[in-house]
């Protein structure tokens, strides 16, 4: 099975207790770990203002997380963040396999 790296940025909203933001990055890696992936970095960058308003919004956590799966559809996990009234915006690419050995998130073939 081939393994897959990928970096996944949250934004959630400012008004959120550091709390929430917690459940979010709990809620998910326990979606990762269900998938037979694992969580190799968590990078809180904390509060921080936007460069623009976003749903009337100036503020938000940001949370940058760092991971490996399989070759699995990774739509359930954006669809769910989507859905997620807290998180402001999220994004979500999976690392080119030089980038994700360079990170020693993966191991050269």
């Amino acid at each position: 099975m081939t393994t897959r790296a990928y970096e996944i940025m949250i934004i959630v909203d400012g008004d959120e207790e550091d709390a929430k933001v917690d459940e979010i990055v709990q809620d998910v890696d326990a979606w990762i770990q269900g998938q037979n992936g694992q969580i190799a970095k968590t990078d809180k960058w904390g509060k921080r203002k936007f460069a623009y308003e976003i749903n009337h919004k100036t503020e938000g956590h940001y949370v940058v997380l760092e991971m490996t799966t399989g070759q699995i559809d990774m739509e359930p996990l954006e669809r769910q963040l989507r859905l997620v009234d807290e998180v402001v915006r999220h994004k979500l690419i999976r690392l080119p396999e030089q980038e994700a050995i360079r990170r020693g998130l993966i191991e050269k073939s």
